[in-house]
């Protein structure tokens, strides 16, 4: 079974801010490259001053995290993810990704990536496999190719849960950093009658567009837009979601009352537990209230209201 290796090099000023985002890829952990301090940090361990001349040579001014795909996850996935990120909080970076062994590793993941029952109302149907039974749940067709959003992270699902609670029938829902356009998508399916997603990644807008077609919907109903959340988008929404990293739920969360009611809900997910004070401190100051708190595997989706 091959595994996937991808190293993000970064200025190594800001490799811990990218370890922590490439750590929310995978469940099990990363390792990080940083010479930065070597020779201090061999004196103070060792107390000798020879050190091999290759890792002499090596850049001091960049950092380099490395991570290791499983077969059973997209390595398509998590390279557009780790780069949308890395985007939005300005960090310069270089990517690469290196097959462990040798195999067709963009489609390998697919095989691992079946129906999937999620909340008590929706079905994410990959568009590869055989259709399943879907009883009285509605069904998601879906294609990540590139872009974030499969539902398979933890995220992504506890984000849908959340969502699936405040869809009403003729409701507005915003999706922040779509992705795929999974959340979005999945909300007009649960009844909302208009859904917006903004995204700075043009290959996650083009793909939340095609997912939408294949689940029915076109652009009478369905609003994409290429950018930054306040570039284009306007209007108020019932139902925002933000399934994205600490720091950019933190950026948002000081505008994003602009596109609220008195009624909205705020849904952000993507929060690794030990950002849970940092991001709780700025939903506080920027005038919202927690109403409910999820958590699995380490990450964390809080429902949200303004005070």
């Amino acid at each position: 079974m091959d595994w996937t290796e991808i190293k993000v090099t970064v200025p190594v000023e800001r490799v811990d801010e990218a370890g922590a985002i490439v750590s929310m890829t995978v469940p099990y952990g990363i390792y990080i490259e940083d010479y930065s301090d070597m020779e201090d940090a061999v004196l103070e361990i060792a107390h000798i001053d020879l050190i091999d001349e290759d890792l002499l040579a090596r850049d001091r001014s960049k950092g380099i995290v490395h991570v290791y795909i499983s077969p059973e996850e997209n390595p398509n996935e998590a390279v557009s993810f780790i780069k949308d990120r890395l985007i939005a909080e300005n960090i310069p970076y270089e990517i690469d990704s290196i097959l462990c062994k040798n195999s067709d590793w963009e489609n390998n993941w697919k095989k691992y990536f079946k129906p999937m029952p999620v909340g008590e109302r929706l079905l994410i149907q990959p568009i590869w496999k055989d259709k399943v039974e879907a009883g009285d749940r509605v069904v998601l067709n879906l294609e990540p190719g590139l872009a974030f959003g499969s539902g398979t992270h933890e995220t992504t699902r506890l984000c849908l849960e959340a969502i699936e609670k405040h869809i009403t029938p003729g409701c507005k829902m915003l999706d922040i950093g779509c992705g795929s356009g999974i959340l979005s998508i999945a909300s007009l399916l649960l009844g909302a009658d208009e859904a917006t997603g903004v995204d700075i990644d043009k290959l996650a807008v083009k793909t939340a567009m095609e997912n939408a077609n294949r689940n029915g919907f076109d652009e009478s109903r369905y609003t994409l837009y290429h950018g930054n959340l306040t570039d284009k988008v306007h209007g108020k929404f019932d139902v925002i979601a933000a399934n994205i990293v600490a720091d950019a739920i933190i950026m948002l969360s000081k505008g994003v009352d602009e596109f609220m009611t008195d009624d909205s809900v705020y849904i952000v997910s993507g929060i690794i537990d030990m950002r849970e004070a940092e991001v709780v401190s700025a939903l506080d100051e920027y005038g919202f209230r927690i109403t409910a708190r999820h958590e699995e595997g380490g990450w964390l989706c809080f429902e949200c209201k303004k005070k």
